[in-house]
């Protein structure tokens, strides 16, 4: 099982000291990261540095481009922030626009159809979890970087009596998503079945995306929902839940598996 923190050592790569107002201030870093595949240039995302690995084949496995750990690693050159996967892919990535922001996550997404077509149908599958629970979750995501900064999103993996299992920030939400999604992928504990998904922000539509192609029953966030989101979680029979904070959550779909 994955340790749940993030650990001093990631923590330290994450954060930089500047100055504001001529005192020392701490803020999160971002940086580009190139994803590379048996060398050849894929994706470029925009990232805050720790769990490189796990960034990449999170984000490959959300494309349905892999479906197993493969062997990935920074490049030589650790300047060029840089990681290789090892090929080959499940299917030709050729038509795919990869840069991605720190902010809105991969630009040129296929629309819904594409996502329903190779993202799981979760049906009637999934635990029955209690509202109250739902709504405690983001209490329990452990971000120490957030902490210090401020400036991070994170996103949890809970178990069905809400345990934390797993937890990584990023300046990029949805990079925190991958690097969840990537850790899992490593450990074997794709897909989710009866897991809880909890982000820190809102839900966006390639958040939910992301959380299909991981076989998620039940996803939660701190934020709002969008009306793509919700059509996309509803298409693919995911529980999603919004505005969960200070003892309360609103169920936009799969309210069935919610108790209370």
């Amino acid at each position: 099982m994955t340790e749940p923190g993030i650990g001093e050592d990631a923590v330290r790569r994450m954060v930089a000291t500047v100055s504001r107002d001529g005192e020392p201030d701490l803020v999160a870093v971002e940086e580009p990261l190139e994803i590379r595949v048996d060398g050849r240039p894929l994706a470029v995302t925009m990232r805050t540095p720790a769990h490189d690995e796990e960034l990449a084949l999170g984000f490959l496995y959300g494309e349905g481009l892999i479906d197993s750990p493969r062997e990935a690693g920074l490049s030589e050159d650790l300047a060029a922030n840089t990681i290789d996967v090892a090929g080959p892919l499940l299917r030709d990535p050729s038509t795919r626009n990869f840069y991605a922001t720190s902010s809105c996550g991969v630009c040129g997404k296929g629309a819904l159809e594409e996502v329903a077509t190779l993202a799981p149908h979760v049906g009637a599958a999934g635990p029955i979890v209690d509202r109250a629970l739902l709504e405690t979750l983001p209490e329990g995501m452990h971000q120490p970087t957030f902490e210090l900064t401020g400036g991070l999103h994170a996103t949890g993996l809970f178990d069905t009596e809400g345990a934390l299992l797993l937890v990584r920030e990023d300046v990029g939400r949805h990079n925190a998503m991958d690097k969840v999604v990537g850790r899992a992928l490593l450990d074997g504990m794709l897909p989710f079945r009866d897991r809880l998904l909890c982000v820190s922000g809102r839900l966006s539509f390639e958040l939910v995306q992301k959380a299909a192609m991981a076989g998620a029953p039940v996803v939660v966030g701190v934020g709002a929902p969008s009306s793509l989101a919700i059509e996309l979680a509803g298409d693919r029979g995911i529980t999603l839940a919004g505005f969960a904070r200070r003892g309360s959550v609103n169920i936009y779909t799969g309210a069935d598996r919610v108790r209370g």
